[in-house]
């Protein structure tokens, strides 16, 4: 879920803050900076399915990295009928398309190379946040909040992927959020605050389709958001943030984390970095499933 509410165009850096982009492998080695800028704040990678690039958001448009063949090159993808986007989008590379939640609290559809896109949410009563689609391309997953009180716990919805009515897989007693489809298509992975004991305390945790109890994938003490699983269904990654954090704030001292999805207790390998909002807020691996992106922002007065 995006913090970008219905009012311009999104964040934006601050004094002495940069833009970093950065890639990592699942052999647990260095991440390697792939690309920054001074200028514009970008948000969220999608790797793009020719595993060539990067998609991300930033100043409310879509913009497409290009990492292969150096040097990086930044350059908008040409959208018509969008309203300003934030930083929830996801691709469905079989048929050519991608869904993103713009900031006027609806979900909308595009062609992958750039075009007209389509809304396909029409209730005007909810914000829609978009975080998956099922791997036949049928149906959404996002989270919704109701418009007139923007602070209750949101909850996890299901919708014909060519619009419809949405049904609740959650009851909005515990927060929820990032749902995002396994392979099989069976089972949705997101955080929750199901079992938390204090606000905020989210974990990470998979959820049946057809609903029912969540099952928790890791106990920590951290607030853990946002669980990414790759391709090949052998790794994930995750954002970690300090406990007692409310939210998924920006400007943070976080963690992005490896494992496999074997055991999810035990980090492959760690990414510490000044972030947050925007690090990881949907699926950033590669299609071969060897390589992930991510996002820092750090400030010149912290580095």
């Amino acid at each position: 879920m995006s913090d970008a509410w219905p009012l311009g165009t999104g964040r934006r850096l601050r004094t002495g803050q940069r833009t970093e982009v950065w890639t990592a492998g699942v052999d647990g080695g260095p991440a390697h900076l792939a690309y920054t800028d001074d200028t514009l704040l970008l948000e969220a990678p999608n790797w793009t399915p020719d595993g060539r690039g990067l998609l991300l958001n930033g100043d409310g448009r879509l913009w497409r990295l290009d990492l292969d063949p150096a040097p990086p090159r930044l350059g908008p993808v040409p959208l018509t009928g969008l309203p300003p986007i934030n930083n929830d989008h996801v691709l469905d590379p079989p048929r050519g398309l991608m869904y993103l939640s713009a900031n006027d609290g609806h979900i909308y559809v595009a062609p992958l190379a750039g075009g007209a896109a389509t809304r396909v949410t029409h209730d005007p009563g909810n914000y829609h946040f978009l975080h998956g689609i099922s791997p036949d391309g049928q149906t959404l997953a996002f989270v919704t909040l109701p418009v007139d009180d923007p602070s209750v716990a949101a909850r996890l919805a299901l919708m014909p992927a060519t619009g419809g009515e949405a049904r609740y897989l959650t009851d909005g007693k515990s927060h929820v959020d990032g749902p995002e489809y396994a392979a099989d298509g069976a089972w949705l992975y997101l955080n929750t605050e199901h079992f938390a004991d204090q606000p905020g305390h989210a974990q990470l945790a998979r959820l049946a389709t057809d609903g029912g109890t969540p099952q928790r994938l890791v106990a920590s003490d951290t607030v853990d958001w946002f669980p990414h699983v790759s391709p090949t269904g052998e790794f994930a990654t995750y954002l970690s943030f300090p406990a007692g954090t409310l939210g998924h704030p920006a400007d943070l001292e976080v963690e992005v984390r490896l494992v496999r999805t074997t055991d999810w207790d035990r980090v492959v390998a760690r990414f510490p970095l000044f972030g947050g909002q925007g690090t990881l807020n949907v699926n950033s691996w590669s299609p071969d499933g060897r390589r992930f992106a991510f996002v820092a922002y750090p400030i010149a007065s912290l580095d």
